[in-house]
């Protein structure tokens, strides 16, 4: 079961925030400079964790991870002055 996230960071340094900002493609939705929307498998979250921890400085760094909830039929509410909120939804990827 997947479960919708949001996540945010602030990187000290502009070399670690491109490194993680490319990390965060690969496993979510951009929605704002440093803030993704992802929907992750308990195993994806992880890996994702594990990423993230090797990318930043625990010293300087940042990272929040929201777990929304479950991700099928998700309604969260959220506030979206100017551009507008839709949650991710599960889309095939071909390899």
């Amino acid at each position: 079961m997947e479960h919708l996230f949001i996540i945010s960071y602030d990187i000290a340094d502009p070399k670690r925030w491109r490194r993680v900002f490319r990390i965060m493609k690969g496993y979510g939705a951009w929605l704002q400079l440093s803030v993704f929307q992802c929907r992750l498998s308990r195993l994806r979250a992880l890996q994702l964790e594990s990423e993230l921890r090797d990318a930043m400085d625990q010293r300087n760094d940042h990272v929040l991870i929201v777990d929304v909830g479950p991700a099928e039929g998700v309604k969260p509410r959220v506030l979206s002055l100017g551009k507008s909120f839709e949650p991710v939804q599960r889309e095939a990827v071909i390899v």
